[in-house]
């Protein structure tokens, strides 16, 4: 509630008395809590207005208390109609109520949580009219069983813009990574309905998309028709020697000292007359 008056109150409601009678009032309301400062007065109509009392409780910081009085005309008493406690203009006060259906989020729901469906969900329409999707009312009448709801136009909409936003869409980092896409992939399984012209499972343990929806232009680097060229898996040089068939050529100095030591063999012993 704002202090500033919407019409000029009548005289009577904002004088001295009116004041004192309506302070009485808030302090009665508020027991031993203390009652600050008259803060401003709000015209309701032509028979009452409301006095505004700052209102001193620990943790009510912009508080007031809010006290009508009212007036029936010349002759009869001022009354006090209403005493409550308000917020002002800078109150400190808790956010607004927002119900839970609407602060769930995607990924909030854990083991053993229920999350019924709201009754009117766009996502979903009645199982007797028709789905728009050609394939579930194909299905529908083979078995002859039909659900309660299923997707509607909105609700597959919805399903194909998150999916092919998300992790496993073809603007994610892997997809642009990706040597090819899941549409021609081994591993892809393409989902039933209109949604299976975009969209299907991925069958590959190996990946992290593997149990997810992928787009069908997701891909990554376990595609199954990934080649990879062969060759060593240690880079080799280009150069090697084998040192079992290595040819030695001594050098001048070497080849001199070998021709000296072999002329030494081939003398005669002297001593042995040989």
């Amino acid at each position: 509630m704002t202090a500033t008056p919407t019409q000029q109150p009548n005289p009577v409601l904002a004088d001295d008395a009116a004041v004192r009678l309506a302070r009485a009032a808030a302090r009665e309301e508020a027991g031993s809590e203390l009652l600050g400062d008259h803060v401003g007065v709000v015209a309701e109509d032509e028979a009452a207005v409301t006095h505004l009392f700052e209102a001193r409780h620990a943790g009510y910081r912009g508080w007031n208390w809010a006290v009508t009085v009212s007036f029936a005309g010349e002759g009869t008493p001022l009354s006090v109609s209403e005493v409550v406690l308000l917020p002002g203009d800078d109150a400190l006060v808790a956010p607004d109520w927002v119900p839970w259906h609407e602060r769930v989020r995607a990924g909030d729901l854990g083991v053993g949580d229920l999350l019924p469906a709201k009754e009117d969900d766009p996502r979903l329409a009645p199982g007797y009219v028709a789905s728009q999707d050609p394939a579930v009312e194909e299905v529908a009448l083979e078995v002859g069983l039909g659900r309660v709801r299923v997707l509607s136009r909105e609700g597959v909409l919805d399903a194909a813009r998150r999916w092919h936003g998300g992790d496993f869409g073809p603007r994610s980092e892997m997809a642009r990574s990706a040597p090819a896409h899941c549409g021609t992939c081994g591993f892809y399984q393409r989902v039933a309905g209109s949604l299976g012209a975009a969209f299907g499972v991925c069958a590959n343990e190996l990946t992290p998309a593997d149990g997810h929806v992928v787009h069908a232009e997701y891909g990554c680097g376990a595609h199954s028709e990934v080649e990879v060229e062969g060759g060593p898996a240690v880079p080799v040089a280009d150069l090697v020697y084998d040192d079992a068939v290595l040819d030695v050529e001594a050098n001048e100095a070497q080849a001199g000292q070998a021709r000296s030591g072999q002329a030494q063999a081939d003398a005669p012993d002297a001593e042995s007359g040989r």
